[in-house]
């Protein structure tokens, strides 16, 4: 599953680390942030460099949707409902800096933009309460968004939030630029190298990597969730995993951004493409592990056959985001009193804008020079400590998969079919007292353990993505048990008591 702006990105691969480094300032990550954090840090003079796991943009910027928005859904209304109007004000002015900052850029490195309104519209007639308080929200933050009743749209609606003069965008085009950019400053960008570990050592912060260690008086962990457990935030944040498909269509579509206010999210925009204008339809979000994954993909397909006839998918991907228990997004401290080793996620699917404001946030941070609205990045203030209800309603869940997943193994072999599963599928067996992970893909049958790494959820099988999936916090596995992504820092053992797949090669 590869997305629309990673199909024809092929740039040569970069060597990973080497042991014995030390840099004033490591970034983990090399998505939006982690770039745009080395670039600013870069433009100060600090002596910085970059890891990334697998490539440059591979994880959530490059699946992203491309929209760069200020009207996000029914983000503002949900942040009121949790926060004053002062607030709410402060994450969009942040926003709007990153949208600022993004374009500029854009402008200055020849990377195409388009303009676009964008909209949040109804579905339902009971979404529209949903839409007024979008509306309500934004105004008081000062956005000049009006309701609209007719949209030129050939599916149901009711009424629609509108901001104009928004923008859209090529991901996998600015990640490009941006590593350009590193690389004529001398910033060394180091892929195929996953952090599994820190460690302190006089004023330094040791990285553990399985090419060696690496020093740095500064960590910066811009990696989606959080790959250190360090401060809890794998509790504090939901995985969310969603979908996305480019297709071909012969008669015409809208070319405004759209997003639902109600369920199943839907989110469309036009790509312009050599072969003429084509559509992107996403959403179909669902909570990583907790859902039938292929069900969705296929839906959104569906839908968007029948919505608009003769459309025919080119690219088909999915994506994975974190939401934070607190409504706002998290830049600063991994820890209160660590100020070396700092942070940024909860982007709740905008992280075009809330990606830039954090990177501004960190560098600020480190330089003594914050922007004003920095407050509402904080990753410790009471707004997550006074909220036990919004904790238990993220951790609730993680606690009730968790005995299930043990539980429904105690009982496996009772419902186990026989032989290997079917070319595709996968299921969680017991072998001996081991849960095991038994999946066919490419005609060969494969078993790994089935306990998650981080924390010891049972995985689950995502038929769509041919993947392990963890229903507690979100890590993900390949087939064959290699780490994707998420809090988890090591990859699945093939049997118990032996190596890893990093280890294995």
């Amino acid at each position: 599953m590869t997305s629309f702006w990673m199909h024809d990105f092929h740039p040569p691969a970069r060597p990973p680390v080497q042991p014995g480094l030390r840099f004033d300032t490591v970034v983990v990550g090399g998505g939006l942030t982690g770039l745009v954090t080395a670039l600013l840090l870069a433009e100060q003079g600090a002596e910085v460099a970059v890891l990334e796991a697998v490539r440059l943009g591979s994880v959530t910027t490059g699946n992203t949707t491309g929209k760069v928005s200020l009207l996000q859904g029914t983000r503002a209304s949900r942040i009121l409902g949790r926060h004053s109007e002062p607030v709410l004000r402060d994450y969009v002015r942040a926003n709007l800096d990153g949208q600022q900052w993004l374009l500029r850029y854009c402008a200055e490195h020849d990377i195409g933009v388009q303009r676009a309104p964008a909209l949040t519209f109804a579905q339902g007639e009971a979404a529209v309460p949903k839409v007024r308080a979008e509306l309500d929200a934004t105004r008081a933050a000062g956005l000049p968004t009006r309701f609209v009743e007719d949209l030129e749209v050939p599916f149901p609606h009711f009424g629609a939030v509108r901001l104009d003069d928004q923008a859209q965008l090529h991901a996998i085009e600015l990640v490009a630029a941006l590593a350009r950019d590193l690389d004529a400053r001398g910033v060394p960008i180091f892929e195929g190298t996953r952090v599994r570990g820190m460690r302190q050592a006089g004023p330094d912060r040791i990285l553990l990597t399985p090419h060696g260690d690496l020093h740095a008086r500064t960590v910066i962990l811009a990696t989606g969730t959080p790959v250190l457990d360090r401060g809890g935030f794998f509790a504090r944040l939901t995985a969310q995993r969603s979908y996305a498909a480019v297709f071909e269509v012969p008669g015409p579509f809208p070319h405004e951004m759209l997003i639902s206010a109600d369920e199943p999210t839907r989110s469309l925009r036009s790509v312009p493409s050599p072969r003429g204008d084509l559509l992107l339809v996403g959403g179909y979000g669902h909570e990583v592990g907790r859902d039938h994954a292929g069900q969705h993909a296929e839906d959104l397909v569906a839908w968007t056959q029948r919505t608009f006839p003769g459309a025919q998918p080119l690219f088909q991907w999915s994506a994975q985001d974190y939401y934070p228990v607190g409504e706002l997004p998290y830049a600063g401290p991994l820890l209160p009193w660590q100020h070396n080793v700092f942070v940024a996620t909860g982007y709740a699917k905008w992280g075009l804008t809330n990606a830039v404001a954090a990177a501004h946030v960190l560098v600020g941070t480190i330089t003594g020079k914050q922007p004003d609205w920095a407050p509402v990045f904080a990753t410790w203030n009471a707004r997550d400590l006074g909220s036990p209800a919004a904790i238990l309603r993220t951790n609730g869940p993680v606690a009730l998969h968790m005995s299930a997943g043990w539980l429904g193994f105690a009982v496996r072999d009772a419902f186990r079919g026989p032989g290997a599963p079917a070319e595709g599928e996968g299921r969680v067996e017991r072998h001996g007292l081991e849960p095991t992970a038994v999946c066919t893909v490419g005609g060969r049958t494969r078993a790994v353990s089935a306990v998650c790494p981080h924390l010891g959820g049972i995985l689950r099988w995502n038929r769509a993505e041919q993947s392990w999936d963890c229903p507690l916090h979100g890590s993900r596995f390949g087939y064959d048990g290699t780490l994707l992504e998420g809090p988890a820092t090591r990859s699945l053992p093939a049997e118990p008591g032996s190596g890893t797949a990093d280890e294995r090669g």
